[in-house]
């Protein structure tokens, strides 16, 4: 994971904007957001990411085969994200490296580690690992959208005897929508329809959970699926409180698989009666549907969903980077013995729409993941910072954006030590990059 060194307080952003207490907190879900200013971009984060898990997992760059980036942060409308990555393969020779840049919203991760898989599983895999980088800078105009941005990324290895292994099965809904979209190619910022966004979402869930029934029911005659069947469920979280309400939503169209599962023997006639007739499209925004799953699933989501929020609640939305944040989470969070054996729901979304649902299998120890990760620690050594810093921050990333001939004014002491820095645009808008020295203790 790679974390940026500051971050704000939703708390604290509430009383900035002058909105009633839990707004941001209790109505959205969220604790605090990430943010940097004009001395990061999409590039750094990527190299800076790549660059420790190279490092931390001892990869020579030559094992190296594939890279596939999931991003929706761009920089530059032809030249892939992946191009200055290869900068960290230029010592060791290594230009035979496949893979580009894959792009639809907070999905593009998605996307690239299913590329990144399926060329480890194919006859032109030829024995070396596939490295996947998503992350994103998701910042938003003055308003009340604001609450709900951030900054993160993330970089993973793939290839054989890994200890989390993706299953072949994955449910996919993918349709034409204007939820978040970004045509203004001068602006970092987004449109957004607010309340569609969370109907597609939903309902991509809904598409997407049913057609992975159903491709199991075909793979597997007999075999049935509910959320039992999971130890964890990892959520694409733009921010908290979706995911909640999503949950609740699977364990609805359990419900109405099976009734008489356990979970929902308290069920009353009179409780189901206003839902259970109408068709599961015109319950995405029934409050009583809502009510009545999250209720009823707030045991289990504090068992199976809560562990998997470490980063995004200190992080906030990291678009293509928060589904596997959330993956890297449990990872750096739940101690090896206890994964080990354990399955994994995954529901990954973006905007526009595209959206899968699939399952990884722990097979073995998670204990390097777990150490490489050191989530407690670096997410604690994040610096909560005033309101007043985020904000201009925000106003000088919005004032710098699309310029060229520029030197970065944001001061490297507020990155952490080994992270790349943008050190300098060109008249040709040709970037360059520096990296934060590590600290050194003195004799």
């Amino acid at each position: 994971m790679y974390l940026p060194k500051r971050c704000i307080s939703e708390t604290d952003l509430e009383t900035y904007d002058g909105v009633s207490a839990g707004k941001y907190t209790i109505g959205l879900g969220q604790k605090f957001m990430a943010y940097i200013d004009d001395r990061e971009d999409i590039i750094s984060f990527a190299l800076s990411a790549v660059a420790s898990l190279l490092k931390k997992y001892n990869v020579d760059p030559k094992d190296v085969g594939r890279i596939e980036v999931g991003t929706e942060t761009l920089v530059d409308k032809s030249k892939a994200v992946k191009t200055h990555l290869m900068d960290l393969f230029a010592a060791s020779g290594n230009t035979d490296i496949e893979g580009i840049d894959s792009k639809n919203a907070c999905y593009g991760s998605t996307a690239a580690l299913f590329n990144a898989i399926n060329w480890v599983e194919s006859s032109s895999w030829d024995g070396r690992y596939a490295i996947v980088f998503c992350g994103d800078i998701a910042v938003y105009e003055e308003g009340a959208a604001r609450a709900v941005g951030g900054a993160g990324a993330c970089a993973m290895l793939v290839g054989p005897n890994a200890p989390l292994v993706m299953e072949p099965v994955h449910g996919t809904h993918m349709a034409n929508t204007y939820d978040f979209y970004k045509p203004d190619l001068s602006s970092e910022y987004p449109y957004v329809d607010g309340r569609l966004s969370n109907v597609t979402y939903t309902g991509a869930l809904d598409k997407c959970y049913a057609t992975y029934r159903s491709k199991i029911a075909k793979r597997f005659p007999g075999e049935k699926v509910t959320m039992d069947g999971f130890d964890y469920a990892v959520f694409h979280s733009p921010y908290g409180k979706l995911v909640q309400k999503c949950h609740g939503r699977l364990l609805y169209h359990d419900w109405l698989a099976d009734p008489s599962l356990p979970l929902y023997s308290g069920l009353t006639e009179e409780t189901t009666a206003a839902f259970k007739d109408l068709p599961v499209e015109k319950t995405i925004t029934d409050k009583a549907v809502e009510k009545t799953f999250v209720g009823l699933g707030k045991k289990l989501y504090q068992e199976r969903v809560q562990p998997t929020l470490t980063c995004s609640e200190r992080c906030g939305n990291m678009y293509t980077g928060s589904l596997y944040g959330c993956l890297a989470s449990l990872v750096g969070g739940v101690p090896a013995q206890s994964l080990e054996g354990k399955r994994l729901a995954m529901f990954a979304y973006g905007a526009g729409c595209a959206s899968s649902f699939f399952a990884i299998s722990v097979k073995g120890s998670t204990q390097k993941m777990f150490e490489a990760l050191d989530l407690e620690a670096r997410l604690a050594a994040m610096e909560v910072r005033p309101c007043q810093e985020y904000v201009d921050a925000m106003n000088l990333r919005e004032k710098t954006h699309t310029l060229k001939d520029y030197a970065p004014v944001g001061s490297i002491d507020d990155l952490f030590p080994g992270s790349y820095y943008l050190e300098r645009i060109d008249d040709q808008y040709r970037r360059t990059y520096g990296i934060v020295p590590e600290k050194t203790i003195a004799a």
